[in-house]
């Protein structure tokens, strides 16, 4: 399955890379719902082949998390990919143009659902439109943080 957003913020490329790429910053992106609790990542900004270990909640039942940078384009797009987690599959690029009055942010995260067609079957009606949900989510916090946020390219 495929989803992507295209986010507009209205800022420096350099500011919104730097947020981005501080793992402690996912906690302020991700809904209270999920308890989504940063165990262990860098004290910097990330690199290829970091490492991020999280805890989550799924359906209420804690799921540890973890994800490793596979890809680093310093100031332009970084991919994490699932090692370890609640999905069979998950990477998620993140990319930012500088474009007129901010930077256009691209999140496209390809994923799975574990347990192939009976998990798709039992899971994936509802998978869809949470992660739909959680990036809502996290357009109005991003908001918070550079004012003037919106989901759109800001053409």
């Amino acid at each position: 399955m495929l989803l992507e957003r295209t986010t507009f913020i209205p800022a420096t490329i350099d500011r919104v890379f730097a947020f981005f790429s501080d793992p402690r910053n996912l906690a302020r992106l991700t809904p209270s719902s999920l308890g989504l609790t940063v165990l262990s990542a860098p004290m910097r900004e990330l690199r290829q082949g970091d490492e991020v270990e999280y805890r989550i909640r799924v359906m209420g039942i804690p799921v540890r998390w973890v994800t490793q940078i596979v890809s680093w384009h310093h100031g332009r797009s970084f991919e994490d990919l699932q090692k370890k987690g609640p999905y069979a599959f998950w990477l998620h690029l993140h990319e930012f143009t500088e474009v007129e009055g901010g930077v256009r942010m691209v999140d496209r995260i390809e994923y799975r659902v574990p347990f192939g067609a009976l998990g798709w079957a039992v899971t994936g009606w509802f998978v869809g439109p949470r992660l739909q949900r959680i990036f809502d989510f996290r357009t109005i916090a991003m908001a918070e943080v550079f004012p003037g946020t919106r989901q759109g390219d800001g053409a």
